[in-house]
């Protein structure tokens, strides 16, 4: 695993983009840049599961593991989801099982960074590096209209 960190400046108050990361109708908008049709079921309080999935109900379950409202979320992985059901971990999902998401959040003079630090295995480093700054420009997006 190696940490990758994204970030982007955002025209916003931190609570509107809180909302933007966070709320279904918006979350499945910029999330869709990873995986057309995915969404999360949470409630994204701390410590609660997250299933992240795409329309076949195939993802991965994932643990809150700190929530500062409007400033932290910081998400781990745990394992895979088949046709919406947690399965037990597995060889594959051993290797990355305990990777995080970290999203933060901090405002200054009316302007939000969003700085996000992602466990990313190597093979997939290039996806992300491509994909994350087009998540954070839609984040952007959507935040500032």
């Amino acid at each position: 695993m190696e940490k990758q960190n994204y970030s982007i400046l955002i025209n916003a108050p931190k609570e509107k983009i809180w909302r933007v990361l966070w709320d279904d109708n918006t979350y499945r908008k910029w999330t869709n840049v990873f995986y057309e049709g995915s969404y999360a079921v949470s409630d994204w309080k701390e410590g609660s599961t997250a299933l992240f999935l795409g329309p076949n109900k195939d993802g991965m379950y994932s643990i809150i593991d700190k929530c500062i409202e409007n400033e932290l979320m910081s998400i781990k992985h745990i394992g895979m989801v088949k046709n919406g059901i947690e399965m037990p971990p597995d060889e594959e999902s051993k290797k990355w099982s305990g990777s995080e998401e970290i999203y933060k959040l901090a405002e200054k003079d009316g302007v939000t960074e969003l700085n996000v630090d992602v466990d990313v295995d190597s093979e997939f480093a290039g996806f992300f590096d491509k994909t994350f700054p087009k998540a954070l420009d839609k984040i952007k997006e959507l935040s500032e209209s």
